[in-house]
């Protein structure tokens, strides 16, 4: 047997790491790798930004990928490190609060690590040159596989033939004649592509990052001011109600039932509760912390501004907190002026 020879690996023995986002583009290079028979673990990263709904999130159509081809999947929660990301980006940002080469350089970073422990020889993604604009530019793509130690370790079967081959497609493992040549944000080869591998249930591409989101960047960014170490029910209130800075605390108010009774769900011990009493209103509430009665009285004056009682003098709002209860007397009209000063999102 020639050194080559024993160099090479057969198809069977070749283990990847695959990238499994359950969008169209991962499930194709998935689709592409068993198709020449490489033994694939799927990785699927989730965070506490992803915009996919409960109903239709990436996890679950990872998961849907995974069961009807067969492989592995393991989830990754990297909210920690890309929270990381945000606060101290090597790269810079997005528009928003978006860190998008150090986020794909820390999650390659996981994979290259998870790639080494179970014996596999590259990493496979669903990327295709010049589809986003932060992170799948030429040179974007080639800081990332710097960065990240995966020189010719990291294969995008969509777009491989625009870049140099890997190590695998060197050696013959990897047939770089059924690879593909895919650019730009065009879905049609994707979709085409899609047919002819018998893909037919697939996710439209509307997930995103909420980082991308200047709203939502802004009050991540107070947050974190409050907050350096975020824990996953302050992340997961940036989502619901109107938010605004009270001299520096975050305040948060439902706009309906549905909102109400999710701050409920999210609250924390050292939060304050203001709820109307006497007619309908919002639930508001108060993150955490030691502030003034003057503070309270400001967002029991927003409760009442946002409650089915703001024409009237007075509104009775109940607030609770570790203290006990308090009952107060406020002017819904002092919340109507608060509430143009204040920076609301």
């Amino acid at each position: 047997m020639t050194l080559k020879t024993q160099d090479l690996k057969t198809k069977e023995q070749v283990r990847a790491i695959a990238l499994l986002s359950g969008g169209l583009d991962s499930r194709l290079a998935v689709k592409m790798m068993l198709e020449q028979g490489i033994e694939l673990k799927a990785l699927n990263f989730v965070t506490s930004f992803c915009t996919c709904t409960a109903k239709s999130s990436c996890c679950s159509e990872a998961k849907k990928a995974t069961d009807e081809y067969g492989i592995e999947m393991k989830v990754i929660n990297s909210t920690k490190e890309l929270i990381e990301a945000v606060k101290n980006p090597k790269h810079g940002y997005g528009r928003g609060l978006n860190p998008c080469l150090d986020c794909r350089i820390s999650m390659f970073k996981t994979a290259k690590k998870i790639m080494e422990e179970e014996g596999a020889s590259f990493i496979v993604t669903g990327e295709v040159l010049g589809e986003r604009p932060m992170s799948q530019r030429l040179d974007a793509i080639n800081i990332i596989e710097r960065d990240s130690g995966l020189k010719g370790k990291l294969l995008r079967p969509l777009s491989a033939k625009l870049f140099e081959p890997t190590d695998v497609e060197k050696k013959g493992i990897v047939d770089r004649d059924a690879l593909l040549a895919i650019r730009g944000r065009g879905r049609k080869p994707q979709i085409k592509l899609a047919e002819d591998l018998g893909i037919k249930d697939y996710p439209c591409p509307a997930g995103g990052c909420l980082l991308t989101d200047i709203s939502y960047s802004q009050k991540l960014k107070r947050l974190l001011a409050i907050n350096e170490f975020p824990t996953n029910k302050q992340l997961a209130l940036l989502r619901v109600g109107r938010h605004f800075d009270i001299d520096g605390n975050m305040v948060a108010i439902g706009r309906d039932e549905a909102e109400n009774k999710r701050i409920e769900v999210l609250k924390e011990p050292g939060d304050t509760i203001l709820e109307c009493s006497g007619c309908e209103g919002p639930t508001t509430i108060i993150k955490g912390g030691d502030f003034s009665d003057e503070i309270v009285r400001k967002a029991a004056s927003l409760t009442a501004r946002y409650s089915q009682g703001r024409g009237a003098e007075k509104v009775a709002v109940v607030c609770v907190n570790k203290n006990g209860q308090t009952d107060l007397k406020v002017n819904p009209k002092d919340g109507f002026k608060l509430a143009e000063t204040l920076t609301n999102n």
